[in-house]
């Protein structure tokens, strides 16, 4: 609870280092590939104050060097999820009762670390075991967990400075109280920085947590535990475990304890999670808060007004950086006719320019798609998009997974705009356009509202000032972030907090104070100074004659 007023300034966000040649961040970041290619990394668990290792090793390799290995994992089981959730309930007395700018000095501390000495090491764990270039760890791992930690704090002074008004007489306050109980974070593989802030914004507000990395996450992952650690967070209140997902839900949505969920991954895997605690709500001291950001079929949508360059550029990347497996990633987009052939003129020539290899070599732009499940499934979409008459494979198409798990940035064009690849989610490098006449325009609003169960991102490019009102206005319920004049993905922490409902999640945005307000428990406190000593009120006085 709040025991001391402090003043938290607006953080500035962590400036992007650029890793171009001849750079100190550039030597910098290939020494620390080097030292995490050279050592065999053995990942324990923490539990509590210690590090379990249960031999049952899994191991870690590149996504794009299968064959090269980089460490191990040890894999827990039903019987260390008991002991995480054990490890949280014992922490959390001390750890909520802790005055909260000593829980913000932990947070703010990490974040220096990342900025400073564990930046090159969080980095290339990322490109490693993620498959993420330079650039996309560095905006990833290292600016956004940053971000995140550092603007925490900020939101977090915020919330509790949100005081009630008093009559006289009468002092009214505001507790912002931790949830009872434990909560669970389940993160994604994607991005670093999710999987740090998940944990570490319920951990702030005086939670304690268990964390349940993705298996392909755990080589970073583990690299901001020893940042956690480093930065002073006590034993318990924060527990990282390797466990299979059904068996931590088998244990965790049992226990009468069980407080939230915060959750980044799958919309089915989410659903099947929501409706297993509905069963269970008769065990819970309280109503759990649920939290998840999940998938999307994101998308871009051009105007005749817009300029085609811009139009390309923003399909190039929004749709193929890190292989489109971000959840904001273009994965449908819809042209005008007028401006299609230059459209496909420059995106066909920005994705040839497209090279592919390894996250070593800085000079490639695209990597490999995380693992073989994801490359085989995405490999199968492409196929079926090939056998479509009503598709044309405009660019890219091929596969490769005799080395790491590459797969071409691919552009589909479809006369059929309820085509499989227009309408589900795909999580890989493949955009399907489908070109509309320009006088279908009011259409063509309704079809990009009505195509997807989900409403992550989206954007619209236009010159025309009414045109963009309108797709503002008719969209509002389609992304979660809209984007005018540019590409659906890169929201910042601090500019643009990010999420987005139907499908695609509860929109309780990562990365503002909304997000945190999830997981408190307030408590209103009314204090009477002078405490009236009559019962009676005048209205039941006898009338005066």
């Amino acid at each position: 609870m709040p025991k001391g007023v402090y003043h938290v300034p607006f953080p500035k966000n962590e400036p992007v280092l650029s890793y171009g040649p001849g750079s100190k961040e550039r030597a910098a970041l290939r020494q620390a590939l080097e030292a995490a290619r050279s050592t065999t990394a053995d990942i324990p668990m923490y539990i509590g104050g210690e590090e379990v290792r249960t031999g049952n090793k899994i191991a870690i390799r590149p996504p794009h060097d299968h064959q090269h290995l980089l460490g191990y994992f040890h894999e827990g089981d039903g019987g260390h999820v008991e002991q995480a959730v054990q490890a949280a309930l014992n922490a959390k007395p001390l750890w909520a009762d802790l005055a909260w700018e000593h829980r913000a000095a932990i947070f703010l501390k990490a974040a220096d670390l990342l900025a400073g000495p564990y930046r090159y090491e969080i980095n290339a764990a990322t490109m490693l075991g993620q498959s993420k270039n330079a650039y996309q760890a560095e905006i990833d791992s290292a600016c956004e967990l940053i971000d995140f930690l550092r603007f925490n704090v900020y939101f977090m002074q915020q919330l509790y400075n949100e005081q009630p008004e008093s009559s006289p007489g009468v002092w009214n306050r505001t507790e912002y109280r931790p949830l009872e109980g434990f909560t669970l974070a389940i993160t994604p593989f994607n991005f670093t920085a999710i999987a740090g802030n998940l944990p570490a914004c319920m951990a702030l507000m005086g939670n304690t947590v268990v964390w349940k990395p993705a298996y392909t996450q755990v080589f970073a992952a583990n690299v901001i535990m020893k940042v956690l650690r480093r930065a002073g967070l006590p034993d318990g209140v924060i527990n990282l475990i390797y466990v299979d997902g059904p068996v931590v839900g088998d244990v965790v949505f049992q226990h009468s304890d069980f407080a939230g969920l915060h959750f980044t991954g799958s919309t089915k895997v989410f659903q099947s999670m929501w409706k297993t605690i509905g069963e269970n709500i008769h065990r819970y001291r309280s109503y759990p808060r649920i939290v998840g950001e999940t998938g999307g079929k994101d998308f871009v949508l051009a105007h005749p007004s817009a300029d085609a360059r811009e139009v390309a550029t923003g399909i190039a990347r929004g749709a193929f950086e890190f292989q489109g497996q971000k959840c904001s990633a273009a994965s449908r987009a819809y042209v005008p006719s007028s401006l299609w052939d230059d459209v496909r003129k420059y995106l066909t020539d920005d994705v040839k320019s497209f090279k592919m290899g390894p996250t070593e070599d800085f000079t490639n732009f695209i990597n490999a798609v995380i693992d073989e499940r994801a490359f085989d499934k995405i490999a199968g979409y492409i196929d079926q998009a090939k056998k479509n008459p009503m598709n044309e494979i405009v660019v890219g198409g091929k596969y490769d997974k005799s080395k790491g798990y590459f797969i071409e940035p691919t552009v589909i064009l479809t006369k059929d705009p309820s085509s499989v690849t227009m309408c589900e989610e795909i999580f890989g490098p493949v955009m399907t356009v489908y070109v509309y006449n320009d006088d279908n325009w009011d259409d063509v609003l309704a079809l990009v509202d009505t195509t997807s169960p989900y409403a992550l991102t989206g954007s619209i490019f236009s010159g025309d000032r009414y045109a963009i009102e309108e797709a503002t206005k008719r969209l509002s319920n389609a992304a979660g972030n809209f984007y005018i004049n540019d590409k659906p993905t890169g929201a910042v922490v601090g500019q643009q907090p990010f999420g987005g409902a139907r499908g695609s999640g509860t929109n309780d945005k990562a990365g503002a104070k909304a997000n945190l307000s999830r997981w408190v428990s307030m408590r209103t406190i009314k204090e009477t100074f002078v405490p009236p000593m009559d019962y009676s009120y005048p209205f039941h006085q006898p009338d005066i004659k």
